[in-house]
């Protein structure tokens, strides 16, 4: 794949919670792959917020089921998702294919049944591409990030303001 197509999502949302969930649905997407850092809750968080039930429950009620996809080395994530009650695939290695490729056999969908939504490019973008998954970028919910993840924003401006989204 090229790398320069494997850095671009499908589209750009302000938040999971104006994405067409219902439309992407009536396509035959029946899994959701998530990223929860600054995607569905604040980065770094312990606990899911208000904001990430009431995704997650919206989500669901289109018949599409979610799975938390987090490069997280810690029980974090799976402490989360087990809160949000559904599936979680930790340590996933994004932008490799590992950890997506195990979400979608974990929730028993093909990639074309599948969407992976995060709000890093050279982290979810890229693994979800390469994974032969739709590809869906956020806008990170929160400015708090961690040291690392904002030197990675820089990089990320410039690939956004040269392919336009």
């Amino acid at each position: 794949m090229n790398i320069f197509r494997a850095m671009k999502p499908e589209k750009f949302y302000d938040s999971l919670a104006v994405m067409p969930w219902e439309e992407l649905a009536g396509e035959g997407i029946k899994t959701a792959l998530l990223d929860f850092d600054n995607t569905l809750g604040p980065d770094r968080a312990t606990e899911p917020e208000e904001y990430s039930y009431k995704c997650v429950k919206m989500i669901e009620q289109t018949g599409i089921r979610c799975c938390l996809v987090s490069n997280a080395k810690s029980g974090r994530s799976s402490k989360i998702a087990e809160m949000l009650g559904i599936p979680c695939v930790t340590f996933a290695g994004k932008p490799g294919t590992s950890g997506v490729l195990k979400a979608i056999e974990l929730m028993e969908s093909a990639p074309g049944e599948c969407i992976m939504v995060g709000d890093q490019i050279f982290t979810d973008v890229i693994a979800g591409n390469r994974s032969g998954v739709r590809t869906f970028m956020v806008e990170r919910l929160h400015k708090r990030e961690a040291w690392y993840i904002v030197l990675k924003r820089i990089p990320e401006w410039i690939v956004r303001a040269i392919a336009h989204f």
